[in-house]
């Protein structure tokens, strides 16, 4: 059973800039406990046989071959675009002088 003091509830909401009350400490040192408790129960299972892994599917190379291949011509690509300018996307300006 885990238990949480006072001064450990009082220390993890002045982290989160949190000001609670006396009662609200306790409130909330119950809660975490209940919390630990319940995180605490993976201890429980045995796990003596089980291969440790870092996936619960055993997937092998999902990701495709990695091929050069022949792109979309660039007029194709700006089609439909609002404007260009010397073959690219024209875009609004992100940055201005006030934002520096």
């Amino acid at each position: 059973m885990a238990r949480v003091t006072r001064d450990e509830v009082k220390h993890i909401a002045n982290l989160a800039r949190l000001q609670i009350t006396e009662d609200e400490t306790t409130e909330m040192q119950e809660s975490l406990e209940s919390i630990l408790n319940f995180a605490n129960q993976i201890d429980e299972a045995n796990t003596e046989d089980v291969e440790p892994t870092y996936h619960v599917l055993d997937l092998q190379n999902v990701l495709r071959e990695d091929k050069a291949q022949e792109g979309i011509p660039q007029e194709l690509a700006l089609k439909n675009a609002k404007e260009t300018e010397d073959g690219q996307f024209k875009v609004p300006s992100v940055m201005n002088g006030e934002d520096a």
